[in-house]
């Protein structure tokens, strides 16, 4: 279950002075990111020109995230807050108490899955899609979407520090050159598949399925914490044998037992598929885990 912060603490910045200096102890833009994938982006169009922060540590689950009174202090102090809207409640609250016009919500830089999109599926009697339980925020897995973010946080960045505006413009370009690689990777990897069903653990994967024409399965909703009912676990165990199953995928950040469930029932076997909502190996970024999921889904889904 998700809890929110007292309104107490997030009315501390206030209490305690206005915020929003844009600029850090270095004199650096000082952007505070919600969570690695926006973390990543702002480091690699803020490049040497901004100081990032995050609001989620390594290897935590983001949703659920609480925030400390020096965290809401950063929100407060931050140049431009980069954060995914309606993700991660505690940080929905800081940005409306302490946000101001200095906070970027990465949401309105791409069309995402919406809730009609999940109950258009749902009238069609389809349980695979992404938005299973909701409007699905897991817009960073489909590389092209993450390119629009990186474009529209540049202009954002540009805003705040005109005298980098340029140099924000260029890395995104270069950002959005490199993503378009790795979306191509993709495409030519997922393109001849003996099965197009993905079974995963969390319903994390809309964006992802349906980039590269992926059927998504999700034993569990949005949230990964929610657990699937009996009658859920029947369903996705029959659709499973039907599909001719050989791999059930769960995420890094979560217990793979309801996976585990699934495969030893259908006899599947596992393996993991990382939503990239943190990570938990410092040499590890957003390219390399995204390339560990197509050799994982490529395995998986038996493609040529």
């Amino acid at each position: 279950m998700m809890r929110r912060l007292l309104p107490a603490l997030l009315l501390l910045p206030a209490l305690t002075g206005c915020g929003g200096d844009s600029a850090g102890a270095n004199g650096k833009l000082s952007v505070v990111t919600a969570f690695y994938p926006l973390q990543f982006v702002s480091e690699r169009v803020g490049g040497d020109a901004v100081s990032v922060s995050t609001l989620t540590k390594p290897g935590a689950e983001p949703h659920d995230v609480e925030l400390t009174a020096r965290q809401v202090g950063a929100v407060a102090d931050a140049g431009v807050i980069v954060y995914l809207g309606g993700f991660q409640p505690a940080v929905d609250d800081a940005v409306k108490q302490n946000g101001g016009d200095r906070a970027f919500d990465a949401t309105t830089a791409v069309e995402t899955i919406t809730e009609q999109e999940a109950d258009d599926h749902a009238e069609e009697g389809d349980a695979h899609t992404g938005a299973a339980a909701g409007a699905d925020p897991h817009v960073w897995l489909d590389p092209t979407r993450l390119a629009s973010i990186a474009d529209k946080l540049a202009e954002r960045l540009g805003k705040a520090d005109p005298a980098h505006a340029a140099d924000f413009t260029a890395r995104a370009a270069t950002l959005r050159a490199e993503l378009t690689t790795l979306d191509g990777e993709f495409k030519t990897g997922l393109a001849e598949c003996a099965r197009r069903e993905l079974v995963t653990s969390h319903t994390a994967f809309g964006y992802l399925a349906d980039r590269y024409e992926l059927t998504q399965i999700g034993i569990t909703g949005i949230d990964p914490e929610t657990e699937p009912s009996p009658q859920r676990l029947a369903g996705v165990a029959a659709e499973a044998r039907e599909h001719g199953t050989t791999t059930i995928f769960f995420e890094t950040l979560v217990s793979p037992k309801v996976a585990e469930t699934i495969a030893k029932e259908v006899g599947a076997q596992t393996a993991v598929l990382d939503p990239i909502e943190g990570l938990t190996d410092e040499s590890a970024d957003y390219f390399s885990v995204m390339r560990a999921n197509l050799t994982a889904l490529k395995l998986g889904l038996e493609c040529s």
